[in-house]
């Protein structure tokens, strides 16, 4: 009964629209930062190495590289504070957690990324682009 009664109360809080985006993907998080009585928004970019929590507890860590040191910064995803998540690659990862990525230095840091080619088919073969049927316009002009 408790359970019911909390999850109808984190209702209100959850966000509608939320980013899709996954652990290995390079992300620009925008954070609303307030100094004072003005706001200005920040832009936080890196990599997703975790995700974790439900509902109102969603949590994601993202990773990034300042001065040769590794900071890494922990966002609620149903924040009103986060304005939002903009993938700017896709990771090709095998993990939930990229935890290994902290020991990495240089080349061996970076991750492979997901080719997406929106002109294969089922088959795995290419689709052809077929030409369209010249209109009436094009073929009275010419005679």
């Amino acid at each position: 009964m408790d359970q019911k009664l909390i999850q109808l109360a984190e209702q209100a809080c959850l966000k509608n629209k939320l980013p899709e985006f996954g652990v290995g993907n390079t992300v620009d998080v925008y954070v609303k930062i307030v100094e004072g009585a003005k706001e200005r928004v920040q832009i936080y970019n890196g990599v997703v190495i975790a995700r974790r929590g439900s509902g109102v507890n969603h949590m994601f860590t993202v990773r990034r590289i300042v001065n040769n040191e590794g900071v890494e910064r922990t966002f609620m995803l149903h924040s009103p504070l986060l304005i939002d998540v903009k993938v700017r690659r896709r990771g090709k990862v095998r993990r939930a957690k990229l935890y290994y990525l902290r020991d990495r230095i240089g080349k061996a840091r970076r991750l492979r990324e997901v080719r997406v080619s929106s002109t294969k088919t089922k088959g795995g073969k290419r689709a052809m682009a077929t030409p369209e049927p010249p209109t009436e316009e094009l073929a009275t002009a010419g005679v």
